[in-house]
């Protein structure tokens, strides 16, 4: 079995890709949803969130929801919105977020490799999470959202998509809502795909960037339907469509991590001029008149009674052999948030929120001036390096760790079992 290949995608026609694509399903609350889909009846919001089709007061988990998502998909099949490719291709995505771009490959990733750690994970999971998008897939019999993967760039598979977007049209190139474009290439090629399947064959690892529950799902998923064959009269060849998940891969170097912020409600107790003097025990602090934006590992911003200061995590305090200990999220824990402002679990803790970057850091300023926040974070993005070696270890970030931006689009292509 490869780590990828090629698979028949399910796509919308090219007139009505701007219809369809939508955020990804965690981008949105059930209400916002509802919202957004007001005169577009082609959605893929009908499919990743159905709720929204049934009165509000319905349990988004109960069964009437993923039959209905199953409906709706079937729905958009029929009426020729979406329809299924002929035979096995790969495609490859682009997104344009101002001056970023970004082209992955759109593959399916063999389930066996993430169950062998050679697709990498560097979060833990929420069982609540997975057991949703698990019987999210069963009932569309298809995974419609795609985990978003990276690899150390590679110069033959650089070549390759450079040259075919140089020479080959794109199929669908549309603008979403928020301003970003999304550009999809059909790969039809069988020299290239073969060179490109074999390429990926010999690289040590896929690293999970997002996308971790997707991902678990389609492992629980085939290892359903291998103990119980849809098909009982025919015995499972381990090429089946489920043992294979649906995945954007994208190239290290072209990579986008925004900062991932945290706000909180109170100091727990202290006055600010105790805060700041206990703070100053691990950090060195310095007044700013202007917005703190971290311009390297183990500097943060500081926003407290309408002022920013500038933290420097003191050296010593650095662990710099442990790969998650070292990372910023991690020091902004271990030195200031659990002794300081006793938050020690940062999942469940209702005391603390966080900003992803693209908000920027008047959202930041906004939350503490209007009161709903004591104090605000700023923090340096987290490397990809830094996730890599993570992975590597075995180990995982402490939550809230990284934000990826721009983010795919659900949508674009399917996988359909």
């Amino acid at each position: 079995m490869s780590l990828i290949r090629p698979f028949a995608g399910l796509r919308p026609i090219p007139t009505q890709a701007a219809e369809v694509i939508a955020p990804p399903y965690d981008v949105l609350n059930s209400e916002e949803a509802r919202q957004r889909v007001q005169g577009r009846p082609w959605s893929f919001l009908h499919i990743s969130k159905p709720e929204i089709d049934l009165p509000p007061d319905t349990d988004p988990y109960s069964e009437l929801v993923y039959a209905k998502g199953a409906e709706n998909l079937q729905r958009l099949i029929n009426t020729g919105i979406l329809k299924q490719d002929i035979q096995p291709y790969y495609y490859l995505y682009g997104l344009t977020m101002g001056n970023h771009k970004q082209i992955g490959l759109v593959a399916v990733a063999n389930v066996n490799d993430y169950d062998s750690n050679r697709i990498r994970k560097h979060e833990w999971t929420r069982l609540e999470k997975e057991d949703d998008r698990v019987r999210q897939i069963d009932a569309l019999n298809a995974q419609t959202g795609p985990v978003f993967l990276t690899y150390q760039h590679h110069p033959l598979i650089d070549n390759l998509v450079e040259q075919w977007i140089l020479h080959q049209p794109p199929i669908i190139n549309v603008t979403a809502d928020d301003g970003i474009v999304h550009t999809l290439w059909l790969v039809d090629d069988s020299n290239m795909m073969n060179l490109i399947t074999t390429t990926f064959d010999n690289m040590a690892c896929l690293y999970i960037a997002d996308g971790h529950h997707r991902s678990a799902a389609a492992s629980r998923v085939a290892a359903l339907r291998r103990a119980n064959p849809p098909y009982p009269q025919s015995k499972p060849t381990s090429e089946e469509t489920y043992n294979y998940f649906l995945a954007v891969i994208f190239p290290d170097n072209q990579m986008q991590i925004l900062d991932y912020n945290r706000v909180v409600q109170d100091l727990n107790g202290l006055t600010n001029e105790e805060f700041l003097s206990q703070v100053n025990q691990a950090f060195e602090i310095s007044l700013s008149n202007q917005a703190i934006k971290p311009q390297q590992s183990g500097e943060f911003g500081l926003f407290l009674n309408g002022q920013w200061y500038r933290l420097t995590i003191r050296a010593d305090k650095i662990p710099v052999h442990d790969p998650v200990a070292r990372l910023d999220v991690s020091l902004l824990t271990e030195h200031l948030l659990t002794p300081i402002l006793g938050i020690t679990d940062l999942r469940r803790d209702k005391r603390i929120d966080f900003v992803g970057g693209i908000r920027g850091l008047s959202e930041l300023e906004k939350r503490v001036n209007c009161g709903e926040m004591a104090v605000a974070f700023s923090l340096y993005p987290t490397s990809l390096q830094a996730l890599m070696a993570v992975a590597d270890a075995g180990q995982v970030m402490p939550p809230k760790s990284t934000w990826f931006e721009p983010k795919l689009a659900d949508g674009l292509v399917s996988h359909l079992f």
